[in-house]
């Protein structure tokens, strides 16, 4: 039809299309014709149907449309409104997602034999229309019909009977495999998330056949999943009595969801930003095991703790200051009562908790072969390489229930999550190999990763300080880069690198060509620093380094402020020339820490840091400032030197932006101008904006695989702006 005016009651008047011959007959109307057929011509360009309308003519008059022929025409409804053409179709239909019988999979009604992964979820088969069970009868009529529209319980549906059965016979035959105890909960909640991993035994059926079936929770699984991806809403529980501290709403919240992972016997990562109180929110839930505010049976039974051994003492302080009852064994030399090698059970027996650290796993075998009923890691990304001994020895702990602490779970790679998973709820992810194929396939996929974020959200929960709604009093944290120039002798120094990388290409093939690569980038980041750093002559002069007269303007203004600044550096041979350089600045000394300052000093400098006035700055190697340090007498953070991943420098500098925090918190990230440094803070940032999708590999891996002609564009020096000052 057409229209060309308003009827009586103001609304179109729709008269048939072939008036508008009669309408616009003559010369002189044509083009108007021409422009009113338009859209119906473009649309039968695309519509093998509408094109035979036009062609017998039948377009242009009212007629009844066959099943098959209304199927074909509501089919190809987005090609005629694409071309121009508006379509009036009945509200039941949508071209997106037709009313349709679907075999309708439930996982998890009633509440599941076995406990954790291994508890087996109840599974039922059925073919819904509009979420009604369809009867034997409509089953019989849909076997019936033909492909297209059929009318079914009085209403016209879309019909594929081939892949309705195709997808019937699917799932019969999963639940045939499952047999009468049920399917397994991984199996179940791969289903639900849409993530298929090949090595699974309730595969996906094939793509065709899929679009006629869903797999939905059942009311017991719901109510867990609602509570697991929605905790806010799961019931509040009182304080433990023992604990000295008011918790936050944000870490009441987390309490809640701990706790009913933990009573489902599944792991939960707390990836909360740093800062925002993981720790307390972890004693909080150790505090109401044994106390059982809600009335449940308490547990005596003592948690695992594991560790890096610089935080040994600052787990001890917080236990110290906030929940001073619980009984504590630390099993590491450095805060032992006896030698390791003597230490048994009965020397834990008693204890609410036991820590230890991730390097001590493996050594001591009373706590390998202990069946812990909680598992805690902290920094829990020291297990994200999976072949290395701590983390086999780590995943190898027995617990009923396990928790990781990070801040960064996915640091650099997406193979850091899939070994989180690991410990956590191990076979949720499958194997390594089966979870590298999937990921590669999502990464090809429209939807992307969203298989992936469904199946992990339910035991992942973070908050960003960022978020006024998680914490509204925290100061502003404002990040800037501090360009520097290079000195003369640095700029020839540069060069002369980079030459000598140039030729080294010509010569040099594979695994020795990428050692070569990653030894020039280290050389040009130390000539960044100081030629001194490269050249091991001990010199140090302040004025032969760009950075250093950066490092003194910013350190005069924190000094006139009264005020005091973190200095992080990734290679510890700076920290000391560094401290000597701010010492003249500041006009008294300052802290150092690094890799070998001994762990029972370390406790010490944090607290003289924030508690005496006249230490004015602290320089900390990346790596040993970068965990579990409360440093909040900072409101400057510098970064003297870059690291290639954005989730170790965030880390770092989350030591001062914190809860406790009351200044504003500014972040200097130091960028020689004009050198790969410039390069490498180019990668930082488009890592930070891919973080929601995946890290393929650290920025060394990545520079190592460049052409040589790449490579030596990314470190090539541009003298005029590395010059300038």
């Amino acid at each position: 039809t057409y229209t060309t005016r308003l009827g009586a009651r103001g609304k179109p008047r729709h008269r048939p299309l072939g008036d508008a011959i009669r309408e616009y007959a003559g010369a002189g109307n044509r083009p108007k014709l021409v422009a009113l057929l338009e859209p119906v011509q473009r649309a039968a360009a695309r519509s093998e149907l509408l094109r035979d309308l036009v062609d017998s003519g039948d377009v242009y008059r009212p007629l009844a449309l066959s099943p098959d022929e209304a199927y074909r025409f509501l089919k190809d409804i987005p090609a005629f409104e694409e071309s121009g053409v508006v379509v009036r179709v009945p509200d039941w239909w949508s071209a997106r997602r037709p009313p349709r019988p679907q075999v309708q999979v439930t996982v998890g009604s009633k509440v599941p034999g076995g406990f954790g992964t291994d508890a087996l979820l109840d599974f039922d088969v059925r073919v819904t229309l509009d979420g009604q069970t369809l009867t034997e009868a409509d089953l019989e009529q849909v076997a019936a019909s033909t492909q297209g529209l059929a009318l079914i319980r009085g209403k016209w549906v879309e019909l594929d009977p081939a892949r309705l059965r195709e997808a019937l016979e699917h799932w019969k035959k999963v639940k045939a495999a499952a047999g009468t105890d049920g399917l397994g909960f991984i199996e179940g909640m791969r289903l639900l998330s849409g993530a298929a991993l090949d090595d699974g035994a309730a595969a996906a059926p094939p793509p065709e056949a899929a679009e006629w079936s869903r797999v939905i929770a059942g009311r017991w699984l719901q109510d867990a999943l609602d509570g697991l991806r929605g905790p806010d809403g799961l019931r509040e529980v009182p304080r433990p009595r023992d604990l000295r501290a008011e918790l936050r709403p944000y870490q009441r919240v987390g309490v809640r969801w701990l706790a009913l992972l933990q009573r489902l016997g599944l792991g939960a990562c707390l990836a909360d930003d740093m800062g925002l109180g993981k720790t307390l929110q972890v004693l909080a839930l150790l505090l109401a095991r044994r106390e059982r505010p809600d009335g449940t049976a308490p547990d005596r039974r003592a948690a695992l703790l594991v560790v890096p051994a610089s935080l040994i003492a600052n787990w001890k302080a917080e236990i110290d200051r906030f929940a001073p009852s619980l009984r504590v064994a630390v099993a590491h030399p450095s805060m032992a009562e006896k030698p390791m090698e003597e230490m048994t059970p009965e020397d834990a027996a008693g204890a609410d908790l036991v820590i230890t650290t991730y390097g001590f796993v493996h050594r001591l075998r009373w706590v390998t072969e202990t069946q812990w009923p909680l598992v805690v890691l902290d920094e829990a990304q020291a297990i994200k390489n999976p072949g290395t001994r701590q983390t086999r020895a780590v995943k190898a702990l027995e617990a009923r229930s396990r928790i990781a602490l990070t801040g960064t779970p996915v640091e650099n790679r997406l193979g850091d999550l899939w070994s989180l998973f690991d410990f956590l709820n191990p076979g949720l992810l499958g194997s390594a190999r089966a979870f590298t194929s999937f990921v590669k396939q999502l990464g090809e996929r429209p939807g992307g990763y969203a298989p992936l974020r469904e199946l992990t959200r339910p035991y992942i929960l973070r908050r960003l300080k960022t978020d006024r709604q998680i914490i509204a009093d925290l100061p502003e944290k404002t990040e800037m880069r501090a360009y520097c120039g290079l000195t003369k002798l640095q700029a020839a120094l540069y060069q002369q690198s980079v030459r000598h990388l140039a030729e080294t290409l010509e010569r040099v093939a594979g695994i020795e060509r990428r050692g070569a690569i990653l030894a020039s980038l280290m050389r040009l980041k130390q000539i960044c620093n100081h030629p001194s750093h490269w050249l091991k002559d001990g010199a140090w002069a302040p004025g032969s380094s760009g950075k250093f007269a950066r490092l003194r303007e910013l350190a005069e203004v924190v000094a006139d402020k009264q005020e005091k600044a973190l200095i992080f550096t990734q290679f510890r041979e700076m920290a000391e020339p560094l401290a000597r350089f701010l010492e003249g600045v500041f006009g008294r000394p300052g802290l150092v820490m690094h890799g070998s300052t001994p762990v029972r000093e370390r406790r010490e400098l944090v607290e003289a840091f924030q508690d005496d006035a006249s230490a004015p700055f602290f320089v900390l190697s990346l790596k040993v400032g970068g965990t579990g340090l409360n440093l909040t007498a900072a409101s400057h953070v510098i970064h003297f030197d870059r690291w290639w991943n954005p989730a170790v420098e965030d880390q770092a500098t989350d030591r001062a932006f914190r809860i406790g925090q009351e200044r504003n918190v500014l972040v200097h990230k130091f960028v020689c101008r004009g050198t790969v440094e410039e390069r490498i803070d180019a990668m930082i940032a488009e890592k930070q904006r891919l973080a929601r999708q995946v890290l393929e590999a650290d920025g060394g891996a990545i520079l190592t695989e460049l052409s040589d002609a790449e490579l030596l564009r990314v470190v090539a020096l541009d003298l005029k702006s590395a010059l300038e000052t």
